[in-house]
């Protein structure tokens, strides 16, 4: 059961985020030459089934699982917008304490907002989302996605779609990654078109994304 107050952290968390963001994006340091090569973007094979708990999230949660099909389902990548992708995925990062899922609901696997100002992996990304959202960014265009890491293990990142290619927003890493140059396994995403998620590939699904 959540405890009084911790909706809060969320929107402090929010605050800190918009705060940092305005310092950043003032500065005007960010040139076209830095943004990301353009890349061939992560093509759906078909169908999938969506993890058990973001059905379960998006219970709870319905206006952040919802697909907006008058929104671009992509952004056109400026030097001002990229810095606000990376500003937030490194805030985030950098402001959530990492605990499992296991840990901090008795649960191997739950999708939430990190409102209490701790997560696992999903819990990172969906903030991130939420933040980005309120920057301005179309929630269309950034698709929660399943992969297999580094370890052999389910985890959950964001992927950004943009002119220039998808994006990953990840909690291993605070460098937005072009998808391909993660190492990741990439198995489904949410599909942009409506609540329901397509494949990425052959790989067998994790049940769960328990990563920190």
């Amino acid at each position: 059961m959540r405890i009084a107050g911790r909706k809060n952290e969320i929107g402090r968390a929010a605050l800190a985020a918009v705060a940092l963001l305005a310092s950043v994006t003032g500065a005007g340091s960010q040139t076209l030459a830095a943004l990301p090569a353009v890349t061939i973007p992560a093509a759906p094979v078909g169908e999938a089934r969506p993890v058990p708990a973001w059905t379960e999230f998006c219970a709870r949660y319905a206006s952040e699982c919802a697909v907006n099909p008058n929104e671009p389902a992509q952004v056109t990548l400026t030097p001002r917008l990229w810095q606000t992708v990376t500003t937030i995925n490194r805030q985030v990062n950098t402001s959530l304490r990492a605990v499992t899922d296991q840990e901090r609901w008795g649960v191997p696997d739950r999708w939430d907002l990190a409102e209490d100002g701790s997560g696992d992996c999903e819990d990172f990304q969906l903030l991130k989302r939420k933040l980005l959202a309120q920057a301005g960014l179309p929630r269309r265009a950034m698709r929660m996605t399943v992969v297999i890491d580094d370890k052999g293990e389910g985890h959950a990142v964001l992927m950004l779609r943009t002119d220039r290619g998808d994006l990953v927003l990840d909690n291993k890493t605070s460098a937005v990654l072009p998808w391909h140059k993660t190492g990741y396994t990439y198995i489904k995403r949410e599909a942009d078109e409506s609540m329901r998620w397509v494949s990425l590939g052959r790989a067998v699904s994790p049940v769960v994304t328990a990563n920190r």
